[in-house]
């Protein structure tokens, strides 16, 4: 049973902790190496080349963390962009080459704000088809739980439509979709 804390994304019913298992384990590895080196350089590099006094401790900590965590965030999102883009059906090419070459982060924010919704496939004949779907657009399969009155998106669990108040007993929802067999 689930965490009733677990935050979920309303559109694709995915948690935040099945997001973060998408950041394949090369990029932490070469996350937490990004974060050493920028240490390194702050911390060792920076102050044998300057020729006037470091600044304050609390200032060389403060940027030191800032730009190695920074750092650290981009590789993670080049990552989690690498393992997400191909469940979208979304060139990874273009939209690794997008993050890489796109200064200060604007190319993984620019793959958040156009990236499609996740792709899946219909159970009756394997039609690609949106996540969001409710039957498949080729054989008419119902693939989500919806009402049967206003075809708006219902938990399994409801016995009821929340938009509507349809009673969801009453509708041929295939068992497959149902919480509970009636």
């Amino acid at each position: 049973m689930k965490d009733s804390t677990t935050l979920r994304d309303p559109d694709t019913g995915t948690t935040f902790a099945d997001e973060m298992r998408l950041i394949p384990r090369w990029s932490v590895a070469i996350a937490a190496l990004v974060f050493v080196i920028v240490q390194y350089f702050f911390w060792i590099v920076m102050p044998e080349h300057r020729n006037h006094p470091p600044p304050p401790v609390g200032f060389r900590i403060y940027f030191a963390l800032s730009w190695s965590a920074l750092a650290a965030l981009y590789v993670l999102m080049v990552g989690y962009v690498s393992q997400d883009a191909p469940r979208r059906s979304m060139s990874l090419r273009f939209w690794i080459a997008i993050c890489l070459i796109m200064p200060g982060g604007i190319g993984s924010v620019l793959y958040f704000l156009l990236r499609q919704p996740i792709i899946s496939r219909c159970p009756a004949c394997g039609t690609r088809t949106q996540a969001d779907f409710h039957f498949c657009p080729q054989c008419a399969c119902q693939i989500s739980a919806c009402c049967g009155q206003c075809y708006r998106s219902v938990s399994a669990t409801d016995q009821y439509c929340v938009h509507c108040g349809h009673d969801l007993a009453a509708d041929n929802t295939p068992s497959r979709l149902r919480a509970f067999q009636s």
